[in-house]
């Protein structure tokens, strides 16, 4: 309390104050005077009276709903302790407070409740304020508050960043007397931030895709000529084509995250244009809606520049669900529902070229899905450029993405080297194993996408770049996240579209699809007739769990291609894992099993290939013998006998 007095009245050296008062706070302090604040201020002001409150929080609608769950959990558990947890907007006015009843009376008096203001420019140094001022997690314990009125309080303030332009959109502060103050404290909001981050960030990406589904899935007044802005729910952009074109004078780039307007869930088109910067030139809205809510906007200006060329053309280019895609050499197999989504998801990233991050297990086929998008880019001649990720290390991996000059490597390097990025320029980069870059580099990364340029090792000359980013994964990146190994904001930013490939085990019938289609592929290159499976092999085939999913299947057709000469192939000629799931080490507890504690008889097994066969060849019967390699009138036998139903 002595510093702050004689900090007040001006007559102790800033000097001598560091001795005794945190540098952020002394910083605080020295803000609060600059701005003029009051230190014999006993309240805040109430800056939303009852009658807005609910305008207040229908402004704020996404960050209430993310902090919901977070504050239903931890208000039982803040009943008797004297503490209240405290959710605020950006300006630091709260938008909702729980916790115990006693303090929430208190606070009444100070004006800490709903309404009320505590940016750090009213009420000087404080948790709430101080944290939006700074950025940064903030306690601010007893006297080391600025106005005179609350110094009985602590308070510890963690800001809320918004995944998609790093913004503080919001506070979450736990406060009390002072008596309640602990050093875990600080940990508990942060964590409780996070949560919110990640609720908000996930709402974020679900929206950013079915704005993307439903603008490119319908019909719209635009052509591939037109510029194009979409905006997400809160009135950001969220994707932008063709801005070049425009012309505007006084404002800025239409960059992921630029705020352009407070978007509202029942606003009309006409009250959508009065509140867009005058700037904008004139222009179509539409309103994309979905299970009737709006999801946001589209902004199109037609015709803004005749003699600038479309950044893409979407010619040629189908979205309609297809079971396979023969497109310069690119081969996807399937018609299960999700790997039908996938392809459905290929097409639109390749139209809308966005960012596309594609998820699976080792095996899926992840980069057949990425040949897919640059084969379906308006030109296909473009750079198709790959960097494995994991088999970087640290020193080399930025060299290998950005290249460098002769000067950063002075004796091992006699000419200037382009990066990744400059290679794949006007095409497509593929950054395999994104997952295992380490978290330094992720920065880099990140700032490269923001920007959209790059600078060499060794030099700060910025180079443009135009490049359609795929990132490929196979771990659970959102995870990694919560452990702290991957940026959020970065898996933001890579994910505009995100492609989900399912494991083969969970793919139903494909699996039969797959064994066709390798089996005539690999006979034609090895020069044979191909392969026939017995009934038992077929069984043992669909018993496996296939942990090496596409690509192990692959392997094993093409061994038994060229290594099995007999006419049928039966189980004894599948690798031992596969042929004896009793010893198979990759079967689940949760997947049927030949075990002793979960038997299946070989009549099941047989009755259970044949079926699938007679569904495979739609009640061909002809064919379901020649698949299995039995007679017809053994075949029709066995369907009797096991009461098959042969009619598809």
């Amino acid at each position: 309390m002595r510093a702050w007095e004689s900090f007040v009245d001006g007559n102790i050296a800033s000097v001598e104050l560091e001795k005794t008062v945190r540098p952020e706070i002394l910083a605080s302090w020295a803000r609060c005077s600059t701005s003029g604040v009051s230190a014999l201020a006993s309240s805040s002001p109430r800056r939303v009276d009852e009658n807005h409150i609910n305008t207040l929080r229908r402004k704020n609608r996404h960050l209430c709903e993310a902090a919901s769950a977070a504050f239903d959990r931890l208000a039982p558990h803040l009943c008797g302790t004297g503490a209240i947890l405290i959710l605020t907007d950006p300006e630091g006015t709260i938008i909702d407070v729980i916790g115990d009843a006693q303090t929430l009376d208190l606070g009444r008096e100070i004006h800490l409740e709903v309404g009320g203001a505590w940016d750090e420019q009213v009420i000087g140094t404080n948790g709430i304020g101080t944290a939006l001022r700074t950025g940064k997690p903030t306690y601010v314990h007893a006297s080391e508050h600025f106005c005179q009125g609350i110094k009985s309080w602590t308070c510890v303030g963690v800001p809320i960043i918004d995944a998609l332009d790093r913004s503080v959109i919001g506070v979450i502060d736990l406060s009390g007397p002072s008596s309640i103050h602990q050093p875990h404290n600080v940990a508990l909001v942060v964590s409780t931030a996070r949560e919110i981050e990640l609720h908000l960030a996930h709402r974020q990406r679900e929206e950013h895709t079915t704005l993307l589904e439903e603008f490119i899935g319908n019909p719209r007044r635009h052509d591939s000529s037109s510029v194009i802005v979409l905006l997400n729910s809160s009135g950001k952009v969220v994707f932008s084509r063709n801005t070049e074109q425009l012309e505007l004078d006084g404002f800025g780039r239409f960059d992921a995250g630029t705020q352009l307007l407070d978007l509202y869930p029942d606003m009309s088109v006409r009250e959508l244009e009065a509140a867009l910067p005058p700037a904008l030139p004139t222009k179509d809205i539409d309103l994309i809606k979905a299970g009737g809510e709006t999801q946001g906007v589209a902004l199109i200006f037609h015709n803004q520049s005749a003699s600038l060329p479309p950044r893409f053309s979407s010619a040629g280019i189908s979205i309609k669900p297809r079971s396979g895609v023969q497109e310069d050499e690119v081969n996807i197999v399937g018609e299960c529902p999700k790997m039908q989504e996938a392809i459905e998801f290929a097409y639109r990233a390749a139209e809308m070229k966005v960012p596309v991050l594609i998820q699976g297990e080792t095996g899926v086929g992840k980069e057949m899905f990425a040949r897919l998008i640059h084969s379906h880019l308006a030109n296909r001649t473009t750079p198709y450029v790959v960097v494995n990720c994991a088999t970087l290390s640290s020193e080399l991996i930025r060299n290998e993405l950005f290249g460098h000059v002769v000067e950063a490597h002075p004796g091992f390097s006699r000419e200037d080297k382009l990066g990744k990025f400059e290679r794949a320029n006007g095409g497509v980069l593929c950054l395999d194993e994104v997952g295992d870059m380490p978290i330094e580099l992720q920065t880099f990364l990140l700032r490269t996408l923001e920007q959209r340029a790059i600078y060499r090792v060794g030099c700060d000359i910025r180079r443009p770049i135009d490049v359609q980013h795929i990132a490929m994964t196979s771990r659970n990146i959102r995870e990694d996240i919560i452990n702290g190994r991957f940026r959020q904001d970065l898996f933001y930013r890579i994910g505009t579209i995100v492609i989900e490939i399912p494991p083969l085990r969970e793919r139903g019938q494909d699996l039969d699809r797959l064994i066709d289609y390798f089996n005539e592929k690999l006979s034609r290159k090895f020069g044979r007739e191909k392969l026939r499976f017995d009934a038992a092999t077929i069984s043992a085939l669909h018993q496996y769990r296939w942990p090496g999913n596409v690509r192990e299947l692959r392997n094993i057709i093409e061994r038994l291609c060229l290594l099995n000469h007999k006419s049928i192939v039966s189980a004894s000629d599948l690798p031992e894992e596969i042929a004896n799931p009793n010893s198979n080490a990759f079967l689940s507890g949760n997947e049927p099993s030949m075990s002793l504690n979960n038997p299946m008889d070989l009549d099941e097994l047989e009755s259970i290939a044949i079926q699938r066969t007679i569904d495979r060849e739609k009640g061909n019967l002809s064919k379901v013998a020649t698949a299995l390699g039995i007679s017809r009138p053994t075949l029709y036998r066995k369907i009797k006998g096991y009461g098959l139903n042969r009619n598809k």
